[in-house]
């Protein structure tokens, strides 16, 4: 990894520009600071002595942290094409694309105007139902039963009237109109022979004796009806009179006993189910209504409309992205942003749940986002023979802000520390025959090679395992003619390049 001499003590920096003023040393140190990976020279002869044109920084001691780098995408938690349950018409739309709605929001209305008129309706059949249930509950009025006592005993005085026969009152009344109807017939009886004689004689007309007859001859019909009224009230009662009474008898007597009852069990149960199946068509119509109510399903954004007030909308499936669904949709919804990385299998047992992650975008150059690891896929995907898993970060409210889904963005996942340890610049490690290691200035001002174990590299600088005790100056330039040549490029690459998937961890 390159050095950045920016990184360098002020102090070293102000003391090595005094003493060097040498053009070349300047050019030699910005190339240090722009080259990268680490190189492997040959190594100079230790008997060579160093001119005071060379650059040395001290060892340190630093707590390094250690992360693993990827590749991301923004992208959206949950999408969904937001349509009402049945099909009908757009009667309101309350968003427009990017606005932000909260879970339960009203977004839009639908027209209810139908099922307004069959609410109205099932609520008076709720209400008649209801009525009904009550008054079987509260049985029958009080002055019903009396009415219907008070017509019982109607019917059995009548009865025992039919049974007892007629009264001696009504029978001695019953042969004085008879009677009185066998006096008339005498009389009419005797003006008639009286009348007869007298036209014979030619002293009355015809005409005459006709009206006498008919006198007469209405006389006798009197005295049958008489005769035959009387007959009846010394019969009496005839025996299917008496019988339709005392059946008239009994049914009032039960219809008495009926409203003091009161109403019937099963009367009572099958007016509560009329009364819940009346509640249940108004409960489904209400829902019906309920459903033209548009609500946002979760927090998110509006990221694209489809239909306007009047537009006729229809259900669609809701995690459908194909736009010839969506067309029939009201507007597709977008949960909160995330970040969707990709690793490979031998890094995954590093990353864990609540990592925290540094996330860096291109369209936001210098800034760094938080974030936290939220997800890791329970199953690999292989993709052109390369094994991988998913992993989920989510944001901050900053980056939630500020980050698109569809941005690409770089994200480093924060795996561990290295506690107080002894690093080097990259830049100052060097290939001897026997391994690597660094030149360090001896008392004597000359360089002195010394191997060491390199560890985890991390930005310009890398670990040193052993070889030094963390008092040592090491030299990252040499004098003209004297620096190493790199013979070829080391393992490391370059761990700072976005083409990586992920910072070297380890420098074995």
């Amino acid at each position: 990894m390159a050095i950045n001499p920016q990184s360098l003590q002020p102090s070293m920096w102000l003391s090595v520009r005094k003493k060097l003023q040498s053009r070349w040393l300047v050019g030699l140190i910005l190339f240090g600071g722009c080259a990268s990976g680490l190189g492997v020279y040959r190594a100079i002869a230790p008997s060579q002595k160093v001119q005071s044109q060379t650059l040395t920084v001290p060892v340190e001691q630093r707590s390094l942290p250690i992360t693993l780098a990827a590749n991301g995408t923004v992208k959206a938690e949950r999408t969904i094409n937001l349509s009402p349950k049945s099909a009908g018409y757009l009667k309101q739309l309350l968003v427009k694309e990017g606005d932000r709605v909260r879970q339960g929001q009203i977004v839009a209305y639908m027209d209810d105007s139908n099922l307004q008129g069959q609410f109205i309706e099932s609520r008076a059949q709720v209400a008649q139902q209801e009525a009904n249930l009550k008054k079987l509950l509260d049985g029958n009025r009080s002055q019903e039963i009396a009415q219907a006592a008070a017509q019982l005993a109607e019917a059995q005085a009548k009865l025992q009237q039919l049974e007892a026969g007629n009264r001696a009152e009504d029978i001695s009344q019953a042969q004085a109109r008879l009677s009185q109807a066998q006096a008339k017939l005498r009389q009419a009886e005797d003006d008639l022979q009286r009348n007869q004689k007298l036209f014979k004689e030619g002293a009355i007309s015809q005409q005459t004796v006709n009206q006498k007859r008919a006198e007469r001859d209405s006389t006798q019909a009197q005295v049958k009806e008489a005769q035959a009224a009387l007959n009846l009230q010394r019969r009496g009662a005839r025996t299917e009179e008496i019988a339709q009474a005392r059946s008239q008898v009994e049914q009032r007597r039960q219809s008495l006993n009926l409203l003091k009852a009161g109403s019937r069990p099963e009367d009572i149960d099958a007016a509560r189910a009329q009364v819940e199946s009346a509640r249940g068509k108004l409960q489904t119509i209400q829902t019906q209504i309920n459903d033209t109510i548009i609500t946002a399903p979760f927090n998110g954004i509006v990221t694209k409309k489809y239909a306007d007030p009047g537009s006729f909308v229809t259900p669609t499936t809701a995690g459908s992205l194909v736009e010839g669904a969506a067309s029939n949709s009201i507007f597709t919804l977008a949960a909160t942003n995330q970040i969707v990385a990709n690793l490979d299998e031998a890094k995954i047992p590093r990353i864990q749940v609540g990592q925290t992650t540094n996330i860096k975008a291109d369209a936001y150059p210098g800034r760094i986002f938080k974030g936290k690891v939220s997800q890791i896929a329970a199953q690999a995907s292989t993709v052109q023979n390369v094994t991988s898993f998913e992993v989920k970060i989510s944001l901050e409210k900053t980056a939630q802000l500020l980050l698109k889904a569809g941005m690409n963005v770089e994200v480093e996942f924060q795996i561990g520390q290295l506690e107080r340890a002894i690093v080097v610049p990259s830049v100052a490690i060097v290939k001897e025959e026997n391994g690597a290691g660094v030149y360090v200035m001896a008392q004597d001002k000359k360089p002195i090679f010394k191997p060491i174990a390199i560890g985890l590299t991390v930005g310009d600088r890398t670990e040193v395992k052993s070889g030094l005790t963390g008092n040592e100056r090491v030299l990252i330039s040499f004098p003209p003619g004297m620096q190493p040549k790199s013979e070829f490029q080391g393992p490391f690459g370059n761990p700072t390049s976005k083409n990586s998937s992920s910072q070297p961890t380890s420098g074995t």
